[in-house]
């Protein structure tokens, strides 16, 4: 890929795998007989919303040496996200991902990421600082700062930003990644308090130099002690952002800036088909819309739009909307309300 003209609008760090979905809803792992296979990840994820919305991304991470690897570098390409410092492992495989797809709400995710992630060994030595520093918006997340060398190089990347342009620390807590319990998933549900102890001290230097953190109720608790919506907020901006995003489910979102604008949205109704990904689609039209410059209120609406149309379609990756589905959306819930 040639080089680009100017800064990237979006490089993020971190996760990258291959998904393993069940072509049917409902049925169980134990069950099923035919899977797709898509790109997964948060981060991944993350940056194919954004190109999808017209962004020039770039993704930061690691896979095996492996042919799920060639085909991640392949599906990158294919979704117009620059693959340059995707780099192999050759001691680690790629990491695969399987899902369970019971609507409306109940998605158990089994991570096959042992012994270690591909993508946990990104090294700060080999990170592009300039480029990163140049970027228009940096994403990072919880996930990467569970491992060396894979924490070192996400607060140097952090730490390279010196709060520039939109720096976004995702709180994406997975405690399973941490020693903790949560299920299958290691996502969601309350955890036990030595994974949230092990996590806080990170959570709380990555605070330090982002200027907007992203999470939902169980993150924000990890991150900051507090779940309850708007003391959550508050607790991230004196923690050192200057934009506090919280995901609150079927109950919409809040965000609160430092300068005093609040923000508070609804969701957007659509009927759920897999609810995983739809964060990852919210995040990249988060990036879109605040390079954009939009008033607050709508980069919410829109994110929240983007999120609910990949949650009303089975896949991650290959479900971003491009602009156009996000704003037909909108159009139709604004003719519903």
């Amino acid at each position: 890929m040639s080089e680009p003209d100017g800064p990237y609008d979006l490089i993020a760090l971190g996760r990258l795998g291959v998904d393993l979905y069940p072509l049917r809803a409902g049925v169980p792992l134990a069950e099923a007989e035919t899977f797709g296979k898509f790109l997964g990840g948060s981060a991944a994820n993350v940056t194919v919303a954004a190109a999808r919305l017209g962004r020039r991304a770039a993704l930061v991470s690691r896979t095996g040496a492996d042919p799920f690897g060639d085909y991640l570098h392949a599906e990158l390409r294919r979704f117009g996200v620059d693959d340059r410092w995707v780099t192999p492992v050759a001691a680690y495989p790629t990491p695969i991902t399987f899902c369970e797809i019971f609507p409306p709400d109940d998605f158990p995710l089994y991570f096959y990421r042992r012994p270690k992630a591909p993508d946990l060994e990104i090294r700060t030595e080999e990170l592009d600082l300039a480029a990163i520093r140049a970027a228009r918006v940096l994403w990072v997340t919880g996930t990467g700062l569970c491992e060396e060398p894979s924490r070192g190089a996400t607060l140097a990347a952090l730490a390279a930003r010196g709060k520039r342009g939109i720096t976004v620390f995702d709180l994406d807590w997975r405690p399973l990644f941490w020693g903790g319990e949560g299920g299958a998933s290691g996502a969601g549900g309350r955890t036990g308090p030595a994974a949230t102890a092990a996590a806080r001290p990170h959570y709380a230097a990555a605070l330090r130099h982002a200027t907007v953190a992203v999470g939902n109720a169980d993150e924000c608790e990890v991150a900051t002690g507090e779940r309850e919506p708007e003391a959550a907020a508050r607790a991230l901006l004196d923690a050192g952002v200057e934009l506090a995003v919280v995901k609150r489910g079927p109950d919409g979102v809040l965000a609160l800036h430092r300068d005093g604008r609040r923000a508070e949205v609804p969701p957007v109704r659509v009927e759920v088909l897999n609810g995983l990904g739809a964060g990852d689609a919210f995040g990249g039209a988060l990036c879109h819309g605040l390079l954009a410059g939009r008033d607050l209120t709508d980069v919410l609406r829109y994110a929240n739009a983007a999120g609910a149309l990949v949650a009303s379609r089975l896949a991650c990756s290959s479900a971003m909307p491009g602009p156009d589905e996000v704003e037909a959306l909108l159009a139709a819930a604004g003719s519903r309300s």
